[in-house]
């Protein structure tokens, strides 16, 4: 995937708001003293007026958040993912989630790619504190393009959705073709021996493995489901019935995410083997971004022998 452009998808994410700053009123971002980082900067410098840096203050951001929504404004609370999640977690429960409030949530750096800036930043496990809100919208974009159609459509949907973005620029694999839906997943590799159920980064990462798989005469399904709730649950069972055997790649703890999401499904519709590959029940480490990944098995290799290995070959 050398030649293939790459771009981070928090940078996305600031162009995303950007582009629909210009086209809606309601829209403004709210920030946690962090706005390069987030790229929400990109934002502020063509709207400043609209955009509200809370300081380091993440609960008190998403209770202004909140209360925006309330006059009728569409808000963006922008952070990390650790302290998006982590630390304002009870604001946004009880402040977001209770009443069912129109926020969107910013989430940056999540994952283990966020790198060299360690364990205590690199959240794993975003993907299952949202799940457990009622009525929270939990979506992670595998690229730079369906970053920016996943902006705009948390925009258009009424009520909370949280929407995770990576700091590190990962391969774009959609064109401007591609057309993003909540709620549904996508196919992007045809295959009968395995499907491959992917989100995030993950998802260039597995067809890459699916490539390596169809070299050792297996094959793929790879699946993107950029939503992880609601989950495209049809999809799934489809998938798992085509193929007899699942795995699902995440860069997320494997407790509460994609896949124990998967497993849900299966069990209670179409019970089928899974294979869950993430973070196994450990924190991250500090080191390069795509070290780290390879040595947690997150990449494109790492599928592929865990893969070959479900498989028993």
């Amino acid at each position: 995937m050398a030649d293939v452009k790459k771009v981070a998808t928090r940078q996305s994410y600031g162009e995303a708001l950007k582009e629909l700053g210009a086209e809606k009123a309601d829209l403004v971002v709210l920030d946690a003293d962090l706005a390069n980082a987030t790229k929400t900067d990109i934002f502020k410098k063509a709207f400043p007026d609209r955009h509200f840096d809370c300081g380091i203050a993440e609960a008190n951001m998403m209770d202004v958040a909140a209360g925006l929504s309330t006059m009728g404004l569409v808000p963006f609370a922008s952070t990390f993912a650790m302290f998006a999640s982590g630390r304002a977690y009870e604001q946004v429960r009880n402040t977001i989630g209770y009443p069912h409030l129109n926020v969107k949530i910013g989430a940056t750096h999540g994952g283990i790619s966020v790198g060299e800036d360690g364990a205590s930043h690199q959240c794993c496990e975003d993907f299952a504190l949202m799940r457990t809100i009622p009525g929270m919208t939990v979506l992670c974009p595998s690229d730079d393009v369906e970053a920016r159609k996943m902006v705009r459509a948390a925009y258009e949907m009424e009520g909370p959705v949280y929407l995770r973005f990576c700091r590190l620029a990962t391969p774009v694999i959609h064109d401007e073709s591609y057309d993003f839906h909540i709620g549904k997943g996508e196919v992007l590799t045809e295959g009968g021996d395995v499907a491959v159920i992917a989100t995030g980064i993950m998802v260039p990462e597995a067809v890459e493995a699916a490539k390596l798989l169809k070299e050792k005469g297996v094959g793929a399904m790879v699946v993107n489901m950029g939503t992880i709730k609601p989950l495209d649950e049809d999809l799934v069972i489809r998938a798992a019935q085509k193929c007899g055997r699942v795995v699902t790649v995440e860069e997320h703890t494997v407790i509460g995410g994609l896949g124990e999401a998967v497993c849900g499904v299966l069990a209670e519709h179409c019970p089928t083997p899974v294979k869950r590959i993430g973070v196994y029940d450990e924190f991250g480490h500090s080191g390069p971004a795509g070290a780290l990944l390879t040595a947690m098995g997150l990449d494109a290799a790492g599928i592929e022998k865990a893969t070959l290995a479900f498989l028993g070959k």
